[in-house]
């Protein structure tokens, strides 16, 4: 790629202050190998200790011996009494903790010389005040999907507009875009006084006051997203959008000797493995783990499953066996693989033998899945992840039975069900194409003078000073 240096030479230093989970973690780290390795931009990556996860700090650990050129800035939180919000996530309290802790940030900026901000969507209303402080422009790095942002930025507006109806939250459409039912609006957006909804809408509310805006998608997956979002459609006065996913990887995940999947999907033919992760973010409720192995077991597949029974990693102690059933792990061992250890899913993904992706549909998945060519069948479960699972389906990337529940609904899909659903999927060709076809695009958009690396080299121009906003 080409560099981005400025005429005099210098080097625009982008501070990136991302927040808790591997959702936002592993986007900022790609973020800041790209802008430091080929956009000719020093680059420093915040880092709040301990993490959340053991995850987390892994990741950190090797992406910054991968990569020495990223300067760690390593960040303590104020004091923080979580007991002011009993049975709260735990990445929530994190984020809260960090916009408490935001006006801390300005001596560590000011140390590091920085000349641009990209923060966290999470954090946005509480950094914005400080960069303006600094005198620095500060874009968001926004790391779910296009539609997503689409429902960030306009949600503020829909309930102004529908403020003191008694309803609450119904199907939001939005401008330029789609409407996103009900059933899809994150859940913690129904309950006005929930700790995530008080943060979304601040947040959503300060998206008008950034530099602008980086966001992990590419315009052939989004199309009315993307096109909304920058002709500013969805919200007046949006400052500039970049859509410049998919975000490469940047580091290779430290292996746990444990682990033996990759020899593992080698001795399978090729196209034959389902791929079954639901990520790092959530736990999936033990009913629901017996009935998605009795849904595989079923389906006559052979698979790989990467099994997470809490939401924090550290506190994951049950065995296998314990938690899928009994006699699970015996009936599956000639075509099924099941492991609670790390894996790498680009690794995975781009593997000849995997032929489907059972996932969650956090939008990490989705975008390796989008540049892997490999076929979806989408079972979201907190979150954004039905939007997501939208995404999914409108693109052709993938299959979702959007009448299967989720968290917090009454219902538990059946195995039934779901060996059906992975038995039609493995089936398709028509499908097979489609996600190939979508391969194909994120292939271009991310190359050489394609959509997504004109916004990125757009973005480390601006950084260099001079021309980007810091109202």
């Amino acid at each position: 790629m080409p560099s981005s240096g400025d005429a005099a030479g210098r080097r625009p230093h982008v501070v990136l202050i991302p927040s808790a989970g591997m959702g936002h973690l592993v986007p900022f780290g790609r973020l800041a190998v790209a802008l430091s390795s080929g956009h000719g931009c020093d680059v420093s990556l915040v880092t709040v200790l301990p993490t959340v996860s053991t995850a987390e700090s892994k990741h950190l650990d090797a992406l910054f011996d991968a990569f020495p050129a990223v300067r760690r800035l390593d960040f303590e939180l104020a004091p923080f009494d979580a007991s002011e919000f009993p049975s709260a996530d735990p990445f929530f309290l994190r984020f809260e903790a960090m916009r408490r802790s935001a006006p801390l940030l300005g001596p560590l900026l000011t140390g590091a010389g920085a000349s641009a901000l990209a923060t966290d969507i999470a954090l946005t209303s509480v950094v914005i005040p400080v960069a303006k402080e600094q005198g620095l422009p500060c874009h968001i790095l926004f790391t779910a999907s296009a539609a997503m942002l689409s429902l960030c930025a306009y949600f503020p507006t829909y309930l102004d507009a529908n403020a003191g109806d008694g309803g609450g939250v119904g199907d939001v459409d939005i401008p330029g875009v789609y409407r996103i039912p009900k059933a899809s609006i994150p859940q913690a957006l129904h309950d006005p006084n929930h700790l995530f909804t008080r943060q979304f809408v601040a947040n959503g509310r300060s998206l008008t006051s950034a530099a602008g805006i980086l966001v992990n998608t590419f315009d052939a997956l989004e199309p009315e997203a993307v096109a909304a979002l920058q002709q500013g459609k969805v919200a007046s006065g949006f400052p500039p959008v970049f859509a410049v996913g998919p975000l490469l990887p940047a580091s290779n995940q430290a292996k746990d000797p444990q682990a033996n999947y990759m020899e593992w999907l080698d001795a399978q033919p090729a196209r034959s493995v389902v791929y079954v992760s639901f990520g790092s973010r959530k736990a999936i409720s033990g009913e629901q783990l017996r009935e998605l192995a009795a849904g595989l077991e079923t389906s006559g597949h052979r698979f790989l499953w990467v099994v997470k029974s809490t939401v924090v990693d550290r506190d994951d102690a049950a065995e296998l066996g314990e938690l899928l059933g009994e006699g699970f792990l015996e009936r599956v061992e000639k075509r099924g693989l099941v492991t609670k250890a790390w894996v790498d899913q680009e690794e995975v993904l781009k593997h000849e033998s995997v032929a489907l992706f059972v996932s969650h549909c956090g939008w990490n998945s989705v975008t390796e899945a989008a540049a892997s060519g490999v076929p979806v069948l989408a079972l979201p479960r907190f979150g954004d992840q039905r939007v997501n699972s939208g995404v999914v389906a409108r693109a052709g990337l993938g299959v979702w039975a959007d009448t299967w529940s989720w968290e917090g609904e009454a219902g538990v899909i059946g195995a039934e069900e779901i060996s059906e659903k992975v038995k039609a999927a493995m089936a398709d060709e028509a499908l097979r194409r489609k996600a190939a076809s979508v391969a194909k695009a994120a292939a271009k958009a991310v190359a050489g003078g394609g959509s997504s690396h004109r916004c990125l080299v757009e973005f480390a121009r601006l950084c260099q000073g001079g021309t980007c906003r810091t109202n």
